[in-house]
């Protein structure tokens, strides 16, 4: 069994906006650092400046301060929307990281989800997709040494270049996001990258995995470049506990914040709940196949048919959220580690193995055993009996 990787996708959702928002900033950390514990391998970090909940203006940045705090996990940038910046400062941005957290980095790059982050610098969103379709190259040409002079509306490079080379060797990995649109699958496969499916999984009857993968493949085909499942990543929304029913509680503490704010603040269709009652709302989640408000047997099930949908992946993230309270959310990423990822993974079927051995053989082993320590409890109780070069007297 190849080990399937798990990890969360942040934009982050802290809402609603009245929530504190350093304390909300200081969760977010100890997500991070708690993933680092439980031995989850990636972290996602998103970049928004609008909207009150998603308040991570600068992920590379989050990265550096949370990479010194962790030990193991890899932190990604998830997404840089390309478009609003300069594409060399991107690409110096993500060299030092790299630098810094000794190969722990990871850039994923996409349009901006959030049309008022573009508004507040005189952009409208048709233009995003475009912009990003030209980025993607200038970036992966800048941190792989090339020397780029380009000119575009919104920037002008005159032989720029990256003054460090990467870290890590090979180069670390690089994913863009697809949503809805095949705009982020036909980057991966004709840059030859990773993807990240942000959009593929919020309801079933716009369930777009295999074509997500097929897009890129058809890319990849058509420009000679070389695309593996490995680095395909589908993100998906999840709370668990130790039962349905305590899972559903959980949630009632924050869903209905989370369900406002794609209703009346996030100008994003594709993430828009409906109904007007938390019973609605749940089941807009949970019947359509958006979320799993459950147990770790209903996200083991959940996944392994995801991994039948698709034909295969190499990671799955969980969106990061506030639908419970700490203390449950914590709950839920322990049970997560607990006892979903290990189903994924290699050990749990050498551990079954030798269990199923040792189950085997215990009636056998068991008399056995008994039997040779009644012997030499035995021998060692007679008079005059040779214990280690010494003579036990009566």
């Amino acid at each position: 069994m190849k080990k399937l990787r798990f990890g969360i996708f942040m934009p982050p959702f802290n809402a609603p906006a009245t929530q504190n928002a350093t304390t909300s900033l200081q969760r977010d950390v100890e997500t991070v650092r708690l993933l680092d514990d439980l031995g989850y391998d990636e972290a996602w970090i998103g970049e928004h400046h609008s909207g009150g909940a998603e308040i991570i203006a600068e992920p590379i940045q989050f990265m550096s301060y949370v990479g010194a705090l962790t030990r193991h996990i890899k932190l990604g940038a998830g997404v840089v929307s390309l478009p609003y910046h300069n594409p060399l400062w991107v690409a110096d941005r993500i060299l030092l990281a790299d630098h810094l957290l000794r190969g722990r980095v990871m850039l994923g790059l996409g349009p901006g989800s959030l049309p008022t982050d573009a508004t507040m610098i005189g952009l409208e969103p048709k233009q995003l997709r475009p912009a990003l379709d030209h980025d993607v190259g200038v970036v992966l040409d800048l941190l792989r040494g090339k020397m780029v002079t380009v000119k575009t509306d919104r920037y002008n490079l005159v032989d720029a270049q990256c003054q460090l080379a990467p870290w890590s060797d090979p180069m670390f990995d690089v994913a863009v996001a697809a949503s809805t649109s095949p705009a982020g699958s036909m980057l991966a496969g004709r840059h030859g990258i990773g993807l990240l499916s942000l959009g593929a999984l919020m309801r079933e009857d716009m369930n777009l995995m295999r074509h997500h993968w097929d897009r890129v493949e058809v890319e990849a085909k058509k420009h000679s470049q070389t695309v593996s499942q490995d680095k395909w990543r589908l993100v998906g929304f999840m709370h668990l506990a130790e039962t349905r029913k305590q899972a559903v509680e959980d949630v009632r503490y924050g869903l209905p914040a989370f369900v406002r704010y794609t209703q009346d603040v996030l100008a994003l269709p594709t993430l828009r709940v409906t109904g007007k009652t938390f019973e609605e709302q749940l089941a807009w989640f949970t019947e359509g196949g958006a979320a799993i408000i459950g147990t770790p047997d209903d996200a083991v099930a959940h996944i392994r048919k995801l991994q039948e949908q698709s034909g295969g992946f190499g990671c799955f993230l969980m969106v990061a959220h506030d639908f419970a309270n700490w203390e449950a959310t914590r709950k839920h990423y322990e049970l997560f580690a607990r006892y979903v990822a290990p189903a994924f993974q290699p050990s749990q079927a050498r551990l079954l193995a030798s269990e199923s051995y040792a189950a085997g053989r215990h009636a056998e082993l068991d008399a056995k055993n008994g039997a040779a320590i009644q012997a030499w409890t035995e021998q060692h109780e007679k008079p005059g009996v040779q214990v280690g070069g010494w003579t036990k007297e009566i």
